[in-house]
């Protein structure tokens, strides 16, 4: 009697372990189909060649399979083919606004209060290749707010077959032998 009920004891406990094992999340690479083709944004740098901040548009080219930055004045700036993309993450900065700076330093009572005054901006970091110069720049992209910022790097990392990792999309290297 106690060899069955060990018997069934150890059965009960082994099945119990079984199940009681972590599953994988499912992920879903969907894009939704509200999300705009087109997104407002300023240009920060990190293309070879092209410097300075400037406000334009990032746009999807769905026939050349790449990500086109346009001016204000809707000339094309640059292009990033889905294939040369390596990673793409959201950040965001915190910091004082100028004139919180400047009113802090006023000889008043209570002016160093506009230290707490606070903007938090919003940036898509692209890493991709450049085949024609042989690097890897990473450039950054502002948005105004968040909900646009997590739009673009899903529709950008589903499109570009990239891998997701929380809310960054990255390419897995490829294994050499």
């Amino acid at each position: 009697m106690k060899k069955v009920f060990l018997l069934l004891l150890v059965v009960f406990s082994l099945s119990l372990v079984v199940t009681a094992q972590p599953r994988p999340v499912e992920k879903s690479n969907t894009v939704d189909p509200n999300t705009p083709d087109s997104f407002e944004v300023r240009y920060e740098g990190g293309v070879f060649g092209m410097s300075g901040k400037e406000k334009g548009t990032l746009k999807f080219d769905e026939a050349n399979e790449r990500v086109v930055f346009y001016r204000a004045d809707k000339k094309e700036m640059f292009g990033i083919a889905y294939d040369s993309m390596l990673t793409i993450y959201p950040d965001s900065k915190e910091s004082v606004p100028q004139a919180g700076k400047v009113i802090s330093a006023l000889p008043l009572p209570g002016a160093g209060l506009a230290n707490l005054m606070s903007k938090d901006t919003k940036y898509a970091i692209m890493s991709f290749e450049d085949t024609e110069i042989g690097q890897r720049p990473t450039v950054s992209f502002r948005f105004e707010n968040k909900k646009e910022l997590l739009a673009f790097i899903n529709k950008l990392g589903v499109k570009s077959k990239m891998t997701q990792r929380g809310d960054a999309y990255y390419r897995p290297k490829k294994a050499v032998f």
